[in-house]
């Protein structure tokens, strides 16, 4: 459920040209060249920490 919710803000955000502004900043400093897909991968990558410690600490089936 975290990983829908954070694609949902990673889509909300990208009505504003925050990918823009995020994938300009990660070039500036990290030196290597994202795109769009990598952005939404990364909210991704974020929900699914989220979902895993939800698991871990017991409260994930409680959320649904």
């Amino acid at each position: 459920m975290t990983i829908v919710s954070f694609l949902l803000i990673g889509w909300i955000l990208s009505w504003f040209k925050f990918e823009q502004l995020f994938i300009q900043a990660f070039q500036e400093l990290f030196n290597k060249t994202i795109t769009k897909a990598s952005y939404y991968f990364i909210f991704f990558c974020i929900g699914l920490i989220g979902d895993i410690v939800l698991l871990l600490k017991g409260t994930f089936y409680e959320m649904l």
